[in-house]
């Protein structure tokens, strides 16, 4: 089979691309590995930005659609000392232009907002290789093959399209996330809900942090962050969810009780996730036919950027597409002079703030470069 656009992946970088190219009139189809939409959690809570993530779904048509699924008040955040002591307590007033919205809901919008078909699952990548010309050919696990005049990798961390760019791999930052949820927190967990508040809470210390989010309703998500190599990890026995998280909790042995129960009453089992990288400033020379976006292009570890990046991305690659209809390079060296400067500059400034959130003057230089910000900006947004 041929087809003109073939974009890997249907998380939210390919998928705003796929849906500002059908704005424009262009089709697209979308491989993604995942049998069906609903073939995993799609994660937590995200905050879109006024300057990156809204845009890109201003571009996409559905700005009013984005902001039916607005989670009122969860921009508040809440910073707490390791003895629980408030060191600031920012409610959500509404003016912070970094709305909160489940992810999952996010990419079921975008997938309700495509055609019938546009998204194929089940497609997971094998192989790809380049035919000459600016076409490439594409091969799935499960059998089959498709031919394309022009292939976007928006397939992730470790990415299948990368390859035919960049010998660049992701590589581990030195800390890892250790993820669980409390559900139903207000008839379960009505401690933790008002320890939290809500919106956004952080007890952060040099190496290491609990930060914990309110979503939807009462469900509280708790992001253990740790500086330890892998190894360390591999002798924790995530097997034994009690015993990992008790294990995990010996990590902030002190602290109080009501931060710490934020890691051993969780209701569902810890999930390690370790946190990688792609070098900052990753780019590559133009190859026919072929480019990247988000996670594929420029992975970076969590810091608030990365979906708003990848929609960014997708948003910016498909109004380029459509405006140079007969000319794909161009629109792909256009593309890929502004996605490169951008992209770094995020990295490094995400880099900044984990050595300010988790350095050896934690959470003291957060502090700091906090109250530098909201003087110099006069805005009273929390950089977490």
């Amino acid at each position: 089979m041929t087809t003109d656009v073939t974009i890997i992946g249907a998380g939210l970088g390919g998928l705003t691309l796929a849906r500002v190219l059908h704005v424009h009139g262009i089709p697209a189809t979308v491989y993604e590995a995942e049998p069906s939409p609903t073939a995993r959690s799609q994660g937590g809570m995200l905050d879109i930005h006024d300057y990156n993530g809204q845009p890109a779904l201003q571009a996409a048509g559905l700005i009013d659609e984005f902001r039916g699924l607005v989670l009122e008040g969860r921009e508040a955040t809440r910073f707490l000392d390791r003895d629980g002591t408030v060191l600031l307590d920012q409610p959500d007033d509404g003016t912070g232009g970094r709305p909160e919205v489940q992810r999952g809901e996010l990419r079921q919008m975008l997938l309700d907002s495509l055609p019938a078909g546009a998204v194929r699952w089940g497609h997971k990548v094998s192989g790809v290789r380049a035919l000459g010309e600016g076409r490439h050919e594409v091969t799935f696990a499960e059998g089959g093959t498709v031919v394309t005049s022009l292939l976007i990798g928006a397939d992730g961390a470790w990415s299948k399209v990368r390859p035919l760019l960049s010998a660049a791999t992701p590589e581990y930052t030195g800390i890892s996330s250790v993820e669980t949820y409390l559900l139903d927190g207000d008839t379960r967990h009505p401690a933790a809900v008002k320890t939290v508040g809500d919106g956004s809470l952080l007890a952060l210390a040099p190496g290491k942090g609990i930060v914990c989010h309110r979503e939807s309703g009462s469900t509280l998500h708790t992001y253990v962050m740790l500086a330890k190599p892998q190894d360390w990890f591999a002798g924790v026995d995530f097997t034994d969810a009690a015993a990992a998280a008790a294990r995990i909790a010996q990590e902030f042995d002190g602290w109080a009780p009501e931060l710490t129960a934020l890691i051993t009453d969780g209701d569902t089992a810890p999930v390690l996730r370790p946190l990688n990288r792609l070098p900052i400033g990753h780019r590559w020379d133009r190859a026919p036919g072929v480019t990247l976006l988000g996670d594929a292009a420029h992975l970076s570890p969590p810091d608030g950027e990365g979906a708003n990046l990848a929609m960014y991305d997708g948003a910016e690659l498909g109004k380029a597409l459509a405006a140079h209809p007969d000319d794909v390079e161009a629109a792909l060296a256009e593309y890929e002079k502004a996605m490169f400067p951008r992209s770094a500059e995020v990295a490094t400034e995400g880099a900044e703030l984990y050595r300010l959130m988790y350095g050896d003057d934690s959470p003291h230089g957060l502090f700091a470069a906090f109250a530098g910000h909201q003087q110099a900006s006069g805005q009273g947004n929390s950089p977490a």
